[in-house]
């Protein structure tokens, strides 16, 4: 029987792309206030991101237990084996939530084979991680070949990333203070990276355009045989700018394949408005 491949709502794929390669997604939760909302469910992130804009204030929860449960009992209802690729552990409690629920499923269903994977990996990061997974499922392999690939895959993936203001992720705890008091002075835009599954600020520049040339400067010194990779590229619901990246990485490395979508309610509640976030393998890693 073929894999299922399970993931969580930060992966930020676009539906008809979960769609087409049968991947199921758990949402998180995102709470305005006391109102409970699922990522990508009963809150799109345009609406997130415009109500920020407003002011609103966003807060963030991972799966409900019963959603995670319903999706790995579901697999082994049909003996299916499952691989689930998490949330990095360095962002939310998504992965050792799920191995809590593994263990009740597997009390159930003891003979279930599910592997999970902590990525390590947010956004398209982890999107693209799950996106070759599922190639693999649909192409014959078992579950822990997909697992042990996907743990290569995730650790060599690359988030270079800037947002339009840092207080979105420091008001989440997810960076310092310190860090995020430049954010909104004199047109200084941050720019940031994934470092074993955290957010870690890399410099500080002035201006947009220094940013995006900035970003390219990192993927030259990083990336490997960018090319023929599939290059991902998330957005804060600002696709003007999204496209202007994917031709200036066409342009200057002959990139071809792309996979661009906005952030989900859960990444864009931390994230903010205005997010751009570029995804590529470093294979040195």
């Amino acid at each position: 029987m073929t894999v299922a491949i399970i993931t969580d709502s930060a992966a930020d794929l676009a539906k008809d792309m979960t769609h087409t390669y049968g991947i199921e997604v758990i949402p998180l939760r995102v709470y305005e206030e006391e109102t409970e909302y699922t990522d990508g469910g009963t809150l799109q992130p345009e609406q997130l991101l415009q109500r920020m804009r407003e002011g609103a204030v966003y807060k963030t929860s991972l799966p409900a237990y019963e959603a995670t449960y319903a999706a790995f009992a579901s697999c082994a209802e049909k003996g299916a084996p499952c691989v689930y690729l998490a949330f990095s552990s360095e962002l939310s409690g998504t992965y050792q939530s799920s191995l809590l629920v593994k263990e009740d499923v597997l009390e159930q269903y003891p003979d279930f084979e599910l592997h999970i994977v902590d990525t390590k990996c947010a956004s398209l990061g982890q999107g693209l991680v799950v996106l070759e997974a599922a190639k693999l499922a649909a192409n014959g392999a078992s579950a822990g070949e997909i697992a042990e690939r996907a743990a290569v895959t995730a650790r060599q993936m690359e988030h270079i990333f800037t947002v339009a203001d840092l207080q979105y992720l420091v008001r989440g705890g997810r960076i310092s203070k310190v860090a995020g008091f430049v954010g909104g002075l004199l047109n200084i835009k941050p720019v940031l990276h994934v470092e074993d599954g955290k957010l870690v600020p890399l410099e500080k520049l002035r201006g947009r355009k220094k940013v995006l040339q900035r970003i390219l400067e990192l993927v030259e010194e990083r990336g490997t045989n960018i090319a023929a990779q599939t290059i991902g590229i998330s957005h804060g619901d600002d696709l003007e700018s999204a496209e202007e990246l994917r031709h200036m990485l066409a342009e200057r490395f002959g990139c071809q394949t792309f996979v661009i979508h906005t952030i989900g309610a859960a990444v864009g509640a931390h994230a903010g408005p205005g997010t751009l976030a570029l995804f590529f393998l470093n294979e040195r890693k």
